[in-house]
């Protein structure tokens, strides 16, 4: 099992108005089904993060872009990376991931994940609560959404969530994977384990080796094989034709975004034969595969087409 996904990271553009934003992140989704990657993948936010600009600038809703995208490309799975669980009930969100199937043929997945950006939940209204809460929600509404996508009538009395006999029709066209995003060894992990066909690790490079291991004991205890479930990393690059044109637009980014300075060395920057080379080295850590986003060049024409092609050769 192997996984390249690209993430459209973030709708600020320069020179791009709201009516251009659309039709730049198509450019980037079918530039991405055509170049090798498997899944384009969106945030699931509705304002702006911190390292990629200020709360008030553009974010599309996550499930209605996603729809979208599914009439402008053809091979690709569609996803949240990931979806913020405190935001929808649990059924809700499965009758929108099935949605999502239905209007894309069969291409959906579900990404999802506890729910973290404190100022979105207080400023818009959504009971943020504490760690410990965040991921009990997370659990129970597992098992209540994967039910629901295997076409069965789930009933539950949970302590955050309560449902009863629960339908969801037409059902998904194809089964739909989900992957749980996150790195917590505990109980992110434990939850891969236990309901998830992928992991997506957010963390230090050399902390993947420990990560894996805890997810493999994980397996062991709930007498799950480990190799049903694709281990993929959240990377950042910044690719173009030569390295100069790579450090260029990244510095350029930087200037419209300082913020994106906080995070040095956290990208993957120069000509695709360097980009290739550092994820060649990713992938020896034992990882099963990537998703990459561009925030600092993206949008221009032909980078994620070449992210693509770089890409693709290492990973299948």
């Amino acid at each position: 099992m192997t996984k390249l996904g690209y993430q459209i990271p973030n709708f600020s553009y320069p020179d791009t108005p709201a009516d251009r934003l659309f039709p730049t992140v198509v450019q980037q989704a079918k530039e991405a089904d055509s170049s090798g990657f498997d899944t384009v993948l969106v945030m699931d936010h509705f304002y702006q993060l911190p390292v990629l600009g200020e709360p008030g600038e553009p974010m599309i809703e996550c499930y209605v872009l996603l729809s979208a995208l599914a009439q402008h490309t053809e091979k690709v799975r569609l996803s949240a990376l990931v979806t913020g669980n405190t935001y929808r009930n649990p059924t809700l969100l499965a009758k929108e991931v099935t949605a999502l199937d239905v209007v894309s043929g069969g291409r959906a997945q579900l990404g999802i994940g506890a729910g973290w950006f404190e100022l979105e939940h207080d400023s818009l209204g959504y009971e943020f609560g504490t760690f410990t809460d965040r991921f009990e929600k997370l659990e129970e509404a597992l098992q209540i959404i994967l039910p629901m996508l295997r076409g069965e009538r789930p009933t539950l009395d949970g302590k955050h969530y309560q449902v009863k006999d629960a339908l969801n029709s037409p059902a998904p066209l194809r089964p739909i994977p989900v992957m749980i995003g996150g790195a917590g060894e505990r109980k992110t992990l434990r939850m891969v384990a236990q309901y998830a066909d992928e992991s997506n690790l957010i963390c230090a490079v050399d902390d993947i080796p420990r990560k894996l291991d805890a997810l493999a004991g994980h397996c062991d205890a709930l007498r799950r094989d480990r190799s049903q479930i694709t281990v993929s990393y959240q990377t950042t690059a910044c690719i173009a034709p030569t390295h100069e044109e790579a450090q260029r637009d990244l510095e350029d980014y930087v200037a419209r975004n300082p913020r994106a300075a906080s995070r040095p060395g956290s990208a993957i920057v120069g000509s695709p034969d360097e980009v290739a080379a550092a994820y060649e080295k990713l992938l020896a850590t034992g990882i099963d595969g990537v998703t990459v986003n561009a925030p600092a060049n993206g949008h221009i024409p032909g980078r994620v087409q070449l992210l693509g092609e770089t890409l693709a050769p290492l990973v299948r």
